[in-house]
């Protein structure tokens, strides 16, 4: 597998674009601040006043898609559009002006998104109408908004892309799978491009369900726990080739992917994993990229603030590169997404081979310059993905 990231887009807590994403990664701490900022926009009542929430605050779509034609959208669909248009722009596919004459054009270029409950605000919108007051009343409009899969329908519909469009639903691991997919739509040429990554959003039935299941940071004092984050971030993704031969600047090249699945030992545990998954995810990964151990400069790990799942993911990155690469918790800096945390890990390690400083780290030492690093995504149900990328020369 070699894939060329051509650009990216980003919708984050800390604004829209990669120029405020990177930024917000050289500043470190002040940055987690910024994600973390206060009362949730969100949410509403007691709920919103006890939340720790790192939100895309302030967000405004008509800024990014003009006034008109996304009313009926939701949070995830309107994220979803800014961080492929964004993309789509930074990729030089398909600039302001529109699609660039001689290149990738409407039907050679994709979507293969990924999320994990982008669906589920839209849903409890609806069924409340229904229980509330009345069927009559739901908005066929916004019924679309229930389907999982209708996000990426609206991202295609709205920058006109008509090669195929997938939408992975498997969890944590996601976006890391939605490269996958993506690769498999390339070798068999069924696009010259495609934006691959996802979004996540916070809504109240998601956060009373991680407060019910005790998996919150909030109210805890032993720091543990999860921190909610929301956003979208999309990466446009070609064959080294055809980037090439279209004069694109190739920010990366992802050379490797691996995934794995241990099943939970009792049908009683809700939530599973185990380091030799972890570590046989990794090790597939750095096979197919033909890159040992040691040549990883970083790894960005999936460490979220759930004791047995962070504790096996480290575990399993020892057992493959012991105890001095550069681990990075990437979602203690502006939270949980989920779905789409691997698209956010594959654009910091973007960053970082810009010469961004890495940070915040569990553990090692990062070099100066990132030349090669490993995204890994660890599921709540045995399931782990990682993909190995290493910069463009």
């Amino acid at each position: 597998m070699r894939l060329a990231i051509t650009g990216y887009g980003v919708v984050s807590p800390f604004g829209v674009g990669r120029e405020s994403w990177e930024a917000a990664l050289a500043e470190g701490g002040d940055a987690r601040a910024r994600a973390f900022r206060g009362r949730s926009e969100v949410l509403e009542g007691e709920l919103a006043e006890r939340a720790r929430t790192a939100e895309v605050w302030g967000f405004d779509p008509n800024e990014h898609l003009g006034d008109k034609g996304h009313r009926a959208f939701d949070r995830l669909t309107k994220f979803l559009i800014v961080a492929a248009k964004r993309a789509l722009a930074d990729s030089g596919l398909k600039p302001e002006s529109g699609w660039v004459e001689g290149g990738p054009g409407p039907t050679d270029v994709g979507v293969c998104s990924a999320t994990a409950y982008g669906s589920l605000d839209a849903i409890t919108e609806l069924n409340r109408v229904a229980e509330l007051e009345d069927p009559r009343y739901i908005n066929p409009a916004r019924f679309p908004n229930t389907v999982i899969n209708a996000a990426a329908g609206y991202v295609s519909i709205w920058e006109d892309m008509r090669a195929p469009n997938t939408t992975v639903v498997d969890g944590n691991c996601g976006a890391l799978d939605a490269v996958l997919t993506a690769a498999t739509h390339l070798v068999h040429e069924r696009g010259r491009a495609f934006l691959v990554g996802g979004g996540e959003v916070v809504s109240e039935p998601l956060y009373l369900a991680m407060r019910r299941l005790g998996v919150l940071a909030d109210g805890r004092t032993d720091g543990q726990g999860v921190e909610m984050g929301e956003g979208a971030c999309f990466l446009a993704v070609e064959r080294v080739g055809d980037a090439k031969a279209r004069g694109a600047r190739i920010e990366a090249e992802i050379r490797g992917y691996g995934t794995a699945f241990d099943a939970p030992h009792s049908e009683a545990l809700l939530v599973c994993a185990t380091p030799d998954a972890v570590a046989r995810a990794v090790r597939e990964a750095l096979a197919e990229a033909r890159l040992a151990p040691d040549e990883v400069d970083v790894v960005v790990s999936s460490v979220g603030g759930i004791g047995d799942v962070d504790g096996a993911e480290l575990q399993g990155l020892a057992a493959v590169f012991g105890e001095d690469v550069a681990v990075a918790p990437l979602k203690r800096l502006h939270g949980e997404t989920f779905g789409a945390s691997g698209a956010f890990g594959l654009a910091a390690a973007l960053a970082w081979m810009r010469g961004v400083t890495v940070g915040p780290l569990l553990r090692g030492r990062a070099p100066e310059r990132v030349r090669a690093a490993v995204v890994v995504s660890v599921g709540f149900y045995g399931n782990v993905s990682a993909v190995a990328l290493v910069a463009s020369e």
